[in-house]
């Protein structure tokens, strides 16, 4: 698959968080993910944000893009991506945005994640 080779991962500078507020984003929150589910407003931000603000989270998270452009209705790259993580033991939560896909792994795992992307597109 074209799109597997050009992956091109990148990790970005920071730890980020997800958590959920009932109503609205609070004053001073800027979420790099906002999703609106029935038990209120998810977002992710970067954990010196939700620490400042005293939002509650468990899970750590870095935060790497594929830099590949990848179209809404591609077929197959989620499920590639995921599989390999998976197989390496490594928690993936996938965003698509416009132009690309973004991954929220565990903090602590993010150079595996990115050794374990490199060699999905070095071997496709």
């Amino acid at each position: 698959m074209a799109l597997l080779r050009r992956l091109s991962p990148q990790l970005r500078e920071g730890a980020y968080v997800y958590t959920i507020v009932s109503k609205a984003i609070p004053p001073g929150a800027v979420p790099v993910v906002v999703v609106r589910e029935g038990e209120g407003l998810t977002l992710v931000l970067p954990q010196q944000q939700a620490d400042d603000l005293g939002l509650p989270y468990d899970f750590i998270a870095a935060w790497i893009t594929l830099q590949v452009h990848s179209a809404l209705s591609a077929i197959g790259l989620t499920a590639a991506v995921s599989r390999v993580l998976a197989e390496a033991g490594i928690s993936a939560n996938v965003v698509a945005g416009f132009t690309h896909d973004h991954l929220f792994v565990p903090h602590d795992r993010a150079d595996d994640a990115i050794r374990t992307l490199a060699t999905l597109a070095a071997t496709n």
